[in-house]
């Protein structure tokens, strides 16, 4: 309730009308530390201090402020309500003292009914929209960070990389690893329990572009900007789990990532780890750069796609030139192979993707596919019989393979996408953006999440793959960008499919 003021204030009241005194009834949850209310000289966060809470104080102010808004808001509308129930009141008591009535009444004192529940309507709409406007930015904060957080937990930050990491993978075997390759010419194998770099490849003179695991033996495959792709063996061991950190806690660093020097790197560095510095095969046929690699069911042909708008097919044991998938009018931006049969897809500038059949050795048969407006970054196999593409056009596209003339969902979005990723068993759509946002589809189109993004949490510039892991019962998300870290994330998927 209002602190009451002097005795002027109180018979100043006491003459107010009836239904103003009923206002001040219904009207009982009141600003008890607003600034008519203040005693003065006291200011809001002096009020605050004594009272038993875990915010912090700003945070606290800010809210009261935007809570005080929609309480005056309200006030003036309840004013404003008042006064046309009077009005209400006054037209029905003229009409009752006339002995009309509504039907085949007089027309004008109809009209002045008309008019008076014209007025109730407006008032009505007036009350839903400045409802909806005061609290549509509380009420999307809270959904944003409150139910993400619930579907979407930070699990690990992986950060050692000197510059922008394009693309990341996790390993199909034991011991599962996440493997990073960047621009600062290096890939990087970590451990995803612990955040620790457990190796480090060194033998590309150019940007890593790309970086693939072997189905079935400890071998990666990664492609560079110095035209060549690198085959090259690993070992390593395991660290011990650490507990997981505690994310809820407040942190009094907010400082962005963006704003560091080049030079500067947080957590562990890379200088400790072991370091492999000679590949085991290397493949030198494009006449660009190689911007993506992978590797075909069984493991042992691998498939690149270069700027140099071709695809070539090698084989790992001898590391010979078998195929050049040519047809492409522009640079070739991705390339992804089928998990169980020998099917590649081609993602091109040229705003199509190309599917290539290996199926039958004597035929190598190539479908077109022009469904977007602008550069196709990734198209990818799911374990069915479904391709998904996404594009620079700001959408994503989900084909049926058995039926390819037109997609049979469409995702528009807000900002291109990049290198995305679908998740084997619940096929779960993460769509990797320019705007730093990551979001969650399934494969009909409908947005299941986003995940969250703070100063504390997230990326801080373009992100810029995907990639999902789902081993041991649990499922796991993994992210990196060009502010030169990768991010696990622990994935609640039946809360995720519940909330759809």
């Amino acid at each position: 309730m209002p602190v009451e003021g002097g005795s002027s204030s109180g018979s100043a009241s006491a003459a107010r009308h009836p239904k103003q005194k009923r206002k001040a009834h219904s009207l009982s949850i009141r600003r008890t530390n607003s600034t008519e209310d203040r005693p003065p000289g006291v200011q809001r966060g002096d009020m605050l201090e004594g009272q038993d809470s875990k915010l912090p104080l700003s945070l606290r102010n800010n809210l009261l402020d935007l809570f005080g808004q929609i309480e005056r808001e309200f006030e003036n509308l309840y004013i404003e309500n008042l006064e046309l129930r009077r009005e209400i009141d006054s037209l029905n008591e003229r009409l009752t003292g006339d002995g009309q009535t509504i039907e085949g009444g007089d027309p004008t004192k109809g009209a002045l009914k008309t008019k008076a529940s014209h007025s109730t309507s407006q008032l009505s709409q007036k009350l839903k929209t400045t409802y909806k406007a005061s609290t549509s930015k509380i009420v999307s904060s809270f959904k944003a960070t409150t139910g993400s957080r619930a579907l979407c937990q930070l699990l690990k930050e992986y950060v050692g990389h000197r510059d922008g990491i394009w693309d990341l993978s996790v390993t199909r075997t034991q011991p599962v690893v996440l493997g990073t390759a960047s621009a600062d010419h290096s890939a990087m194998l970590w451990s995803i329990e612990t955040g620790k770099c457990l190796l480090r490849y060194t033998g590309h003179a150019g940007s890593v572009n790309s970086i693939k695991f072997h189905p079935t033996e400890q071998m990666v495959l990664t492609a560079s900007g110095d035209q060549t792709a690198h085959i090259w063996r690993y070992m390593v061991q395991l660290p011990a789990p650490q507990p997981p950190p505690d994310v809820s806690a407040p942190c009094d660093d907010d400082q962005d990532s963006s704003d560091k020097e080049e030079g500067e790197v947080d957590g562990e560095g890379p200088c400790e780890v072991p370091t492999v510095r000679v590949a085991t095969a290397t493949l030198k046929s494009h006449q660009g750069v190689v911007i993506a690699a992978d590797w075909l069911v069984g493991g042992r042909q691998v498939v690149t796609a270069s700027w140099d708008r071709a695809a070539n097919l090698y084989e790992v044991e001898t590391s010979e030139l078998v195929h050049t998938l040519t047809g492409h009018d522009q640079e070739l931006t991705h390339c992804c192979t089928h998990p169980t049969q020998r099917l590649v897809v081609t993602s091109s500038r040229d705003t199509t993707f190309r599917l290539w059949d290996f199926r039958d050795p004597a035929i190598h048969s190539v479908n077109v596919f022009q469904g977007h407006t602008d550069t196709v970054t990734s198209a990818v196999f799911t374990v069915g019989d479904n391709v998904v593409s996404g594009s620079d056009d700001r959408t994503v596209k989900v084909w049926d393979l058995k039926n390819m003339r037109s997609p049979i969902a469409t995702i528009r979005t807000d900002s291109a996408v990049n290198r995305l990723s679908v998740s084997a068993n619940q096929k779960i759509i993460a769509l990797p953006h320019d705007n730093r946002q990551v979001r969650l589809f399934d494969m009909s189109g409908v947005r299941l999440a986003r995940l969250p993004r703070s100063n504390r949490m997230g990326h801080r510039r373009m992100v810029c793959c995907s990639a999902w892991n789902e081993e041991n019962q649990s499922c796991n998300l993994f992210t990196c960008g060009f502010d030169r870290q990768a991010i696990g994330w622990n994935i609640n998927i039946p809360a995720l499919l519940q909330e759809k």
